[in-house]
């Protein structure tokens, strides 16, 4: 049976395709030759004149077949036909030669008219990419040099700027004769730079616990622009000159509280220029809460003061004193001394015995005497809806002065008045007075616009020319001649 599966003969011999390319010899598998292609039997079974179904071009395999090289076809041994591509040696047609090779090279076969002209291209594109991977590798080298250049110089420029900050802040507390060493930060890259010009742009300083009289200041921070260096940076530096300052003092409650010596004291903001003192003092045995008030002002360009009023003194539950000699100085009853005078019949009659008591209530004598006398006009006094604010507002001190037993009458020890008349307000106003005052420094500094914030007493700091370390002595020493100078000039 047939491949197509007709009925022909079986005995039909299939007709062998003679190869060109070989030599007369036996064809069996085994033989002296080459074995036959199965694609040329293949062949010889189609119509000589009908192409295969669906083929559209040259048959790629017929390059491959043996004996291609030579130029012979191995269909079916007629010599190639129109549309094959493929053309013997020694024949014409190269639009077929050559659209047979374009179909080779869609396929991936390379064909042999331009395999020499690539072979001979081989050497120049290795050179190209040898000669791009050698600029790559140098990139990197280069990038890698100058990147660890870089960091090098960068740690050796802030090694030597630490090496000045620190040799700065000691020429600073040895000029200002601190006990902590401040703290000094020196901004701008590179420093390097700046020390071969011999200036510094930006010095940040925060110099703590600076001695200001009786006091000392919690911190001074000073933002430094155009420091001019005297000496040699990083290694010998014997001064600087500070071009322009700027910073804040800040002083804070909690040292006011714990240096002036008052620890049971405390001061609060009452305003923007005022400070609130409140604490409490032992006199006579009892705790006497102490109520201030001090207004901030500036003493000169370096001292800042305060002036106390409005001081007073409370005993709880009895009385409160102001000492002085304004208005409001006086020792007044306290709301719940005066409450339990409204329901003590003895005492009130107590009170209204003495003479100027019962005037400053608009009571006359005769209306007084009554008063005592009798308990319907005493509680007619007594009930009335002011009664208690009227008590308030009284002045008893001169009271108590000229009839001291009134006080066991109403409930208020006499010792007590008595150490409270002893304390002198000069000395308890200079007691929680602030005097403070920023240590003599060379140039021109100044305090400018003092207030009252919640953690303390700020102030700004403005300087400009101020000399340090061994420029700081020879201003001193011009202005010793300027002194002189003038001194000589006036006798003369």
């Amino acid at each position: 049976m047939t491949p197509h599966g007709s009925s022909t003969d079986s005995t039909t011999p299939i007709p062998q395709v003679p190869d060109p390319h070989r030599g007369p010899g036996p064809t069996a598998r085994g033989g002296a030759g080459r074995p036959a292609n199965p694609y040329d039997e293949l062949a010889a079974l189609a119509p000589p004149d009908a192409a295969p179904e669906g083929a559209a071009g040259p048959n790629p395999y017929e390059a491959l077949a043996p004996g291609a090289e030579s130029g012979g076809s191995a269909r079916d041994g007629a010599g190639p036909r129109d549309g094959d591509g493929l053309r013997d040696g020694g024949g014409d047609g190269d639009g077929d030669d050559a659209s047979g090779l374009r179909a080779l090279r869609g396929l991936g076969v390379r064909s042999d008219d331009d395999g020499p002209a690539y072979v001979d291209r081989m050497p120049y594109l290795r050179a190209v990419r040898r000669r791009r991977r050698s600029r790559l590798r140098t990139s990197v080298k280069l990038a890698v040099v100058c990147c660890t250049l870089l960091a090098f110089l960068a740690v050796g420029d802030r090694w030597a700027a630490l090496y000045a900050e620190n040799k700065a802040a000691e020429k600073v507390q040895q000029s200002l004769r601190l006990h902590a060493r401040p703290e000094v930060h020196i901004n701008g890259f590179p420093f390097l730079t700046q020390v071969a010009r011999g200036r510094l742009d930006h010095v940040e300083a925060a110099v703590p616990d600076v001695p200001a009289g009786r006091v000392s200041v919690a911190q001074v921070r000073g933002d430094v622009r155009d420091v001019r260096i005297v000496g040699d940076l990083p290694s010998s530096v014997r001064g600087a000159v500070l071009g322009r300052m700027k910073g804040h003092v800040l002083l804070d409650f909690d040292d006011l509280d714990r240096e002036l010596g008052t620890s049971q004291v405390t001061f609060t903001a009452g305003g923007r220029h005022t400070v609130r003192a409140a604490g409490e003092l032992p006199v006579a045995g009892k705790e006497v809460k102490v109520r201030a008030r001090a207004h901030l002002q500036r003493t000169g360009d370096h001292g800042v003061g305060t002036t106390v009023d409005d001081m007073r003194l409370v005993v709880p539950g009895l009385f409160s004193f102001t000492p002085g000699t304004g208005k409001d100085a006086g020792l007044r009853l306290s709301r719940p001394l005066a409450q339990r005078l409204r329901h003590d019949a003895a005492a009130a009659r107590s009170l209204f015995g003495v003479r100027s008591v019962a005037e400053r209530f608009g009571l006359t004598p005769e209306r007084a005497r009554k008063v005592r006398h009798s308990e319907r006009e005493l509680h007619r006094v007594t009930g009335a809806p002011k009664f208690v604010d009227r008590v308030m507002r009284l002045n008893m001190l001169d009271v108590v002065v000229e009839h001291p037993w009134l006080l066991k009458r109403i409930g208020v020890d006499p010792a007590l008045v008595e150490a409270l008349k002893r304390i002198e307000e000069p000395k308890l106003a200079d007691k929680l007075a602030l005097h403070v005052s920023l240590p003599k420094m060379p140039g021109d500094v100044r305090l400018r616009r003092i207030s009252v914030a919640k953690e303390g007493i700020r102030a700004e700091l403005t300087g400009v020319d101020i000399p340090f370390g061994s420029a700081a002595a020879k201003g001193e020493k011009a202005a010793a001649r300027h002194a002189a100078r003038r001194t000589a000039a006036g006798n003369g």
